[in-house]
């Protein structure tokens, strides 16, 4: 199958302006790879299987592994306070932490510098910040959180998150490949994203401070399968794929363990997690009954076809979500504005009652060039709706504001009908 694959790959590069790949794939501990396209187009060098990729978000359950082992070194519990740990942190337990359940804004990207200390520094903000819904209430993604967890392996293990990120998991895994900051990936071939056109991006990595989140680690395909590896051999990681909370109905997984993504499939039980940095993304994805992993990195484009067409060929998938036009749309619970710190949403009904949604990016992801757009959204099942324009997934409108309309929009975060948040 991965003859097939790596004979396909640079087609899937050219329709899908990819500018390079990375492809691994383990069965039974034995891994094939296969890679391809360039690391940068301003230079040409060419991608191999030995090329280090940003993994983005994927870095949160390296995080969290990070946690369990203190777990079962008997030094965190994970139904504490976390200010058992952070004395004067929020309320929330470790547990909420990672499973996404701490109800605080979660998208807080300040950058407290490069020293040991930023960790310290930024976790000191999220005082701050506002807190959307109760702990425990809720799914709603959250970077910070996996940063706060960050810290916490700091405090108890003594130590830098990078440091114990390196002694606790790449020396032992023999990850060699796997480059916690810039400094070390310039020492290995290394992707550089890219954005709209192909163009290289002027940063290669965000906040150091954001690292626990995923903000800068890079590896190649193959040591990503050694994590991914060790989730399948070692028991102790099993608690990790139990669920903790159900996901809203957005094309995501079926519910998140502790740290996971889970998809409860028709074959049985799938998890991963998806990466994306500045115009880079990966995904993880393992099929313990088939003792299968397969992880795909890539540097730009449209990065989705791509991995959504390999991973295919390897294992089951959800299916894609269809669009429902018998089912009726519920304008008066939908529409109106919901905020975050990092976008702005309206959802409107025109004359003809059609749904609308006009989407508007702020602070960090503005810098970003990330684009505002338009769409209508078309019905699918639920309180669930489908945006009309190719590429974006479902959007879900959850709980009541009191009025019979929706509390949130959901998109995986819980993005709040304007003048509903709570106080910190």
């Amino acid at each position: 199958m991965l003859d097939e694959i790596r004979g396909l790959l640079p087609e899937l590069l050219a329709e899908n302006g990819v500018p390079g790949a990375a492809v691994a794939v383990d069965v039974g501990g034995e891994v094939a790879e296969a890679a391809a396209g360039v690391l940068n187009t301003a230079t040409g060098v060419e991608a191999t299987v030995d090329s280090l990729f940003q993994i983005g978000s994927i870095t949160k359950v390296l995080t969290a592994t990070l946690v369990m082992q203190l777990v079962h070194e008997g030094k965190v519990d994970l139904d504490a306070q976390v200010r058992t740990y952070l004395p004067g942190f929020r309320p929330a337990t470790v547990r909420q932490l990672m499973c996404h359940v701490a109800g605080f804004e979660g998208d807080v990207f300040t950058d407290t510098g490069k020293g040991d200390d930023c960790l310290a520094a930024y976790v000191g903000l999220l005082g701050e910040v506002p807190q959307i819904f109760e702990p425990g209430e809720m799914f709603s993604y959250n970077n910070a959180g996996f940063c706060v967890l960050g810290r916490i392996v700091e405090v108890v293990r003594g130590r830098p998150f990078d440091a114990c990120m390196r002694d606790h998991l790449f020396t032992p895994l023999g990850m060699t490949h796997a480059a916690g900051d810039p400094y070390e990936a310039i020492l290995h071939r290394t992707a550089v994203g890219h954005l709209g056109g192909g163009t290289p991006t002027t940063v290669w990595a965000m906040a150091r401070s954001n690292a626990p989140a995923g903000s800068m680690l890079a590896m190649t395909a193959r040591d990503l399968l050694a994590f991914a590896r060790a989730h399948l051999a070692d028991d102790r990681f099993q608690a990790m794929l139990q669920p903790q909370v159900t996901l809203p109905d957005i094309g995501w997984g079926t519910a998140w363990g502790l740290g996971w993504e889970l998809y409860d499939l028709p074959g049985g039980l799938v998890f991963g997690h998806d990466g994306n940095t500045i115009g880079q993304s990966a995904i993880l994805r393992v099929d313990p009954a088939r003792d299968l992993a397969v992880a795909i990195l890539t540097n730009g484009g449209s990065p989705r076809p791509l991995m959504k067409e390999i991973a295919g060929r390897l294992m089951e998938l959800p299916e894609e979500p269809v669009p429902d036009p018998a089912r009726p749309v519920d304008a008066a619970r939908c529409a109106g504005t919901y905020v975050s710190s990092t976008s702005r949403t309206t959802v409107s009904a025109d004359g003809q009652g059609r749904l609308w949604l006009e989407y508007v990016p702020l602070g960090i992801t503005a810098e970003l060039d990330e684009e505002p757009y338009r769409t209508e959204l078309l019905a699918w099942r639920g309180d669930a709706l489908i945006p009309a324009e190719p590429g974006r997934g479902p959007v879900a409108f959850v709980g009541d504001d009191g009025t019979g309309r929706a509390r949130f929009l959901h998109t995986g975060r819980a993005d709040v009908r304007s003048a509903g948040r709570i106080a910190p």
